[in-house]
């Protein structure tokens, strides 16, 4: 039944995906407003793929968590795909932090370009942060919120992989709060997989860590809850916990001595 449902899904999203992108690719024109509504509207159909085809849900807890206005910055665990295409479902308007290549690819990059996330040069380290923060800048002057995904790419559940530097710094230098956002998406859409389970999956907002801690102190609150709760989100859910080193992470460790 997996099998089955996988494939069906697959041939669905795939197809309708890649239909949208031809047949919709003038909407790329619209005002920004109206071509958000479409989007959104694409992702609410891809959320009704999942239900019907595959079986899969998906649960949200500690909205209340999220402030009520202005910029803000989500740091959020990235286990898979899935969660990239429900962050303008849960989120007012967010701006993504992705990487520039991701601009370039036809037709997808041009709606990536004109929903105006925050793209990053990932060459060397200065342009990254150069680019990272002066996109961020121009996002938080229009008081929406930031995504970024703190280990820099798509982490299976279990493994465990260094927190990157980008996060502290948009703490430090902007004096946003940091809204931790646990999942389990891994156990059910696993990376590169062409099996995708049932079930629910539980995305979880934690309280934020406020401005005003150093960065190397917000890097470690950041890492040792965001990765207590996954842990417990996972664990819940039948997977396996996270082996971590002892101490802060090696990245956020070089951090603090820059």
């Amino acid at each position: 039944m997996i099998f089955l449902r996988s494939l069906l899904f697959n041939i669905a999203f795939f197809g309708w995906t890649a239909f949208l992108c031809i047949a919709a690719a003038w909407v790329a024109l619209l005002p920004r407003p109206s071509m958000m509504a479409v989007v959104r509207w694409y992702l609410g159909t891809v959320a009704f793929l999942e239900r019907v085809v595959l079986g899969l849900r998906y649960e949200v807890r500690g909205l209340p968590h999220l402030p009520a206005g202005g910029s803000f910055l989500v740091a959020a665990k990235h286990q898979s795909a899935w969660e990239t295409m429900k962050l303008h479902l849960l989120l007012n308007d967010p701006a993504v932090v992705l990487k520039t290549e991701l601009t370039k690819i036809p037709v997808w990059g041009l709606f990536a370009r004109k929903t105006e996330m925050i793209p990053v040069d990932r060459g060397a380290r200065g342009r990254a942060v150069n680019s990272l923060l002066e996109g961020a800048r121009k996002v938080m002057a229009k008081g929406r919120p930031i995504v970024i995904f703190p280990q820099g790419t798509r982490t299976a559940p279990g493994v465990y992989h260094n927190y990157r530097i980008g996060v502290g710094v948009l703490y430090e230098q902007l004096h946003l709060p940091i809204v931790p956002m646990a999942l389990n998406s891994g156990l059910y859409w696993p990376r590169r997989a062409f099996f995708k389970k049932p079930g629910t999956i539980v995305v979880e907002f934690l309280p934020p860590i406020q401005p005003g801690l150093q960065r190397f102190e917000a890097m470690i609150e950041l890492e040792t809850r965001l990765e207590a709760a996954t842990d417990r989100l996972v664990v819940a859910a039948g997977g396996p916990a996270t082996r971590r080193p002892a101490g802060p992470s090696q990245e956020a460790a070089e951090t603090d001595s820059q």
